[in-house]
């Protein structure tokens, strides 16, 4: 009678600071997120700034080994890649997604496989920028940091890493720069929007009824305010998890039923750290989505999405490795391997992998199928 009274008192006991956790953890999460978050942690130095827009710079790492999220141990290489690595993100994201975790992190991992690393930063654009379009991202702003990142490594030869739209600006700024570009890693880089899977359907069906409204009205997005398609943060954020919404559920279903584990709740905080996080689209851009992108289609055509473009797809030359992700709803396979037809390059190396549109950039399958390989093919190239 005694132990039974006793095993009950232990299991209330246990009950009650189990639950006094979960009553912090959800304080915490709630009103003070920022303390759990884990991201952003890789030490890098700004070296150029031109409004909105930033360039990182991530120097050696100081450690001699880094621990990855598997458990395993990775040696920092002694010697330097020869070409340096710049990483061109989307619009609209946050840089967290780069450096998610200290054990799962993109940035320090290819800092510790040698690579002289950038990472061009869109920063948050301000009403101010809504009359900036893609062209004014792959043709000036991304041209001019790259032209930085020549100057501080004194190379002249370069490697892109461009995830999304980084890798449509990736690709779009290759058909330009000629032999300034030595390789182009592009995950989940959008080019055919017709040809999407359930998306590129809706597309098609946009332009069909985009091409009698501009038949009977001479009206199209460009003809519009750009301010007036400006696409705040808040509604990119909402949209995206839109396209997997049973997926947010899961996620905080899982958060509420695990609020007694301080790790679960800090990792929890730090992917939602990104996802909440993201950045407006300016107007202008919004307006080449619609009509280059949406409706005319021009990358599935092989061209470039601006006014007067004097260099198309087949101008790119450079080594491809194409990434994407098989559960990928938002870049499908196919409509990113529709640049094969159009490009000249000779060495294109394809994977698809498990994912969806950020699980094939920071996710740990990631961490283990893809950086590798990605690293991997580069220094094989070097």
């Amino acid at each position: 009678m005694t132990s039974s009274i006793a095993a009950g008192r232990d299991f209330l006991g246990r009950q009650f600071e189990r639950n006094k956790a979960r009553l912090g953890h959800a304080r915490q999460h709630l009103f003070d997120r920022d303390a759990l978050v884990q991201a952003g942690q890789t030490p890098y130095d700004i070296i150029h700034r031109d409004g909105p827009v930033s360039l990182r710079y991530y120097p050696p790492l100081t450690d001699s080994e880094i621990e990855l999220a598997d458990g395993s141990v990775l040696p920092v290489a002694k010697t330097v890649q020869r070409t340096p690595l710049v990483i061109v993100p989307p619009l609209a994201v946050n840089m967290l997604v780069y450096d998610l975790f200290p054990e799962r992190s993109l940035v320090r991992y290819l800092r510790a496989r040698g690579f002289e690393l950038y990472l061009v930063d869109w920063g948050t654009p301000t009403r101010a920028q809504d009359r900036l379009d893609l062209s004014s991202y792959f043709a000036d702003l991304l041209p001019e940091a790259l032209e930085r990142v020549r100057a501080h490594s004194g190379k002249r030869k370069l490697s892109l890493h461009g995830w999304s739209f980084g890798g449509l600006f990736s690709l779009c700024h290759a058909a330009t720069a000629g032999a300034d570009i030595a390789n182009l890693v592009l995950v989940g880089a959008p080019v055919d929007y017709h040809d999407n899977g359930v998306l590129g359907e809706r597309y098609k069906t946009l332009s069909r009824h985009a091409g009698w409204v501009r038949r009977y009205t001479g009206l199209t997005a460009h003809r519009l305010p750009a301010a007036l398609l400006r696409s705040p943060g808040r509604l990119n954020a909402l949209v995206f998890k839109l396209t997997s919404p049973m997926t947010a559920v899961k996620s905080y279903a899982s958060l509420v039923a695990n609020l007694h584990d301080e790790d679960y709740v800090s990792s929890h905080a730090t992917n939602a750290a990104f996802l909440d996080g993201m950045v407006a689209y300016p107007g202008g851009v919004v307006q080449d989505f619609i009509d280059y992108l949406w409706i005319d289609n021009v990358l599935g055509q092989g061209q470039l999405p601006m006014k007067r473009a004097d260099a198309d797809l087949s101008d790119v030359a450079a080594p491809i490795l194409n990434i994407t992700g098989r559960h990928d709803v938002i870049v499908t396979t196919a409509c990113s391997q529709a640049m094969l037809r159009h490009v000249s390059s000779r060495d294109v190396t394809c994977r698809t992998l498990k994912g969806g549109h950020v699980g094939i950039v920071s996710s740990e399958t990631a961490m283990t199928e893809t950086w590798r390989e990605i690293a991997d093919w580069l220094i094989a190239r070097d």
